[in-house]
């Protein structure tokens, strides 16, 4: 087996772990190496610290002396510290003439030296730059003749021999020139009585410790991860498309944000279903109707000597277009979505191009009596693509008409600011609820369910405006308020001079 197949297979077993059993081997672990460190310290590594306290208890016994070698009151002090650290101190000068001598050991080794040992241990130090720190150990002490197994019974084990002792020796200089030795002496009390008591200890509290982390660990980890999997369960539900399925993972602040989070998602995802569901009625009532009257028409000519008439013809004709107009729309809406789509730039007149879409409207406007008024100023030249601009212009007008009021009114609105050109549509409808105007741009969405049939209209034609909007890098919006109409405008750079022919 290759060893990247082995890790795969190790980390997808891992990965099929559930939250609550890897927050309980998490909390194990770490009460698991508390113990550890509790062992470490309090057994295996005792007697190093207690060396290691009782050295620098000397080497401070010896600063402390330094720093008041000349006060009249040092036997005071010298004493105070030998009482307060079990240490036994001389202070000799370098011609072996002792000036302190406390002795608070039973086994005191500086006391029992003579004074050329002495001198010998004042020499090492000062050619070792004035301190020394010797250790006597206690395997050169210990009684090898004696041997526990040859006894039964609770009984001592293996001598080791006389406490371990130390001696450190500190030459400091006079203003005088003249040099002071200060040995002090100390010894390492063996733990061995400490140390098992301690391990008796740390047996039953690392028993304790385990039983609580196990009980502790199993309550967490439960308490933890009982709202995930709440949400992991909710979460399949929604992904079955129930979307009025609820979160409720509460417990935690980052629980409760992704509970609201996902319930927030259902509710737009529930409400883009019905959008969706929506838009496939509507195109297909919008693909019946035209097919049906194609259908119709076709037959009544064939069959009824005298109907193939102009009118008839134009029926049919206006009935294919609507049905090319809705596969146009739906085609339009896959290629910008899908970004198969480019723009294809051009220096044109806005102006003009407003003038010409409105011009379409001529029939209309005279058969359903509708008003349709360009207001401007000025002509305004833009650097955009020409038919995608036209598309947005007759969608919005689209719009404007189907959802206009009785006086079957619509003003396209042109203004110009500094750099920029905007276009307002306004129509004299009913106008949009503040809380539907997030959700008119969106390809799924229609305000009303009915059909009219005076205007081609698919539900799309805002989306689409959307879209080559976005794509131009355009500002644009609605502003509507209900029983007052709506004003959709959009709005476009000015083409530089230069550019226009």
């Amino acid at each position: 087996m290759k060893p990247n197949n082995f890790l795969k297979k190790i980390k997808n077993k891992r990965d099929k772990i559930g939250i609550q059993w890897k927050l309980y081997f998490y909390l194990i672990g770490f009460v698991g190496m508390v113990i550890v460190v509790l062992w470490l310290f309090q057994i295996v590594f005792l007697n190093d610290f207690y060396k290691a306290i009782k050295i620098s208890d000397v080497k401070k016994s010896a600063d402390s002396i330094a720093d008041n070698i000349t006060n009249d009151n040092l036997d005071d002090l010298v004493l105070r510290l030998a009482q307060e650290y079990q240490i036994c101190i001389i202070v000799m000068d370098s011609s072996g003439n002792q000036y302190l001598s406390v002795d608070m050991l039973p086994d005191c080794i500086i006391h029992k030296l003579s004074t050329d040992s002495l001198l010998t241990i004042y020499q090492t130090a000062v050619d070792n730059g004035g301190e020394y720190l010797q250790l006597f150990t206690r395997e050169n002490f210990y009684n090898s003749q004696y041997d526990a197994q040859q006894y039964t019974g609770i009984v001592p084990q293996y001598d080791s021999g006389m406490k371990e002792s130390i001696i450190y020796t500190k030459v400091i200089t006079l203003e005088s020139g003249k040099k002071v030795t200060i040995f002090i002496n100390t010894t390492v009390t063996p733990l061995n009585s400490t140390v098992t008591t301690l391990r008796k200890q740390l047996i039953w509290i690392t028993g304790i410790l385990l039983l609580f982390a196990l009980l502790l660990a199993y309550i967490i980890s439960k308490k933890i991860s009982r709202p995930i999997k709440y949400i992991n369960t909710s979460a399949k539900v929604l992904a079955q498309g129930n979307y009025h399925v609820s979160f409720n993972g509460k417990g935690y602040q980052e629980i409760t944000e992704l509970s609201e989070t996902l319930n927030y998602a259902a509710s737009e995802l529930g409400k883009v279903e019905q959008f969706r569901r929506e838009l496939l009625a509507n195109i297909s009532h919008d693909l019946r109707t035209p097919i049906t009257m194609i259908t119709g028409y076709s037959e009544i000519m064939r069959d009824i000597p005298g109907e193939n008439t102009p009118e008839n013809v134009q029926i049919i004709i206006d009935e294919a277009n609507r049905l090319t107009q809705l596969v146009n729309d739906l085609l339009d809406v896959s290629k910008m979505q899908s970004g198969t789509q480019s723009l294809m730039k051009e220096t044109f007149s806005l102006t003009a191009l407003i003038g010409e879409t409105l011009d379409r409207y001529n029939k209309m406007k005279q058969q359903e009596a509708y008003i349709l008024r360009f207001e401007h100023a000025e002509e305004v030249f833009v650097s955009a693509d020409r038919m995608k601009i036209s598309q947005v212009l007759y969608n919005l007008i689209n719009n404007a008409i189907h959802y206009t009021g009785e006086d079957h009114t619509v003003i396209i609105r042109q203004t110009v600011s500094e750099q920029s050109v905007r276009v307002e549509v306004v129509d004299s409808g009913e106008g949009i609820a503040p809380d539907m105007v997030n959700y008119i741009w969106d390809r799924y969405y229609k305000i009303d369910k009915e059909h009219k049939r005076a205007v081609v209209g698919t539900g799309l034609g805002l989306s689409i405006v959307k879209t080559i909007l976005q794509m131009h890098g355009a500002q644009y919006g609605v502003k509507s308020e209900l029983g007052h109409g709506s004003n959709f405008w959009f709005e476009l750079h000015i083409a530089p001079m230069n550019t226009v022919m």
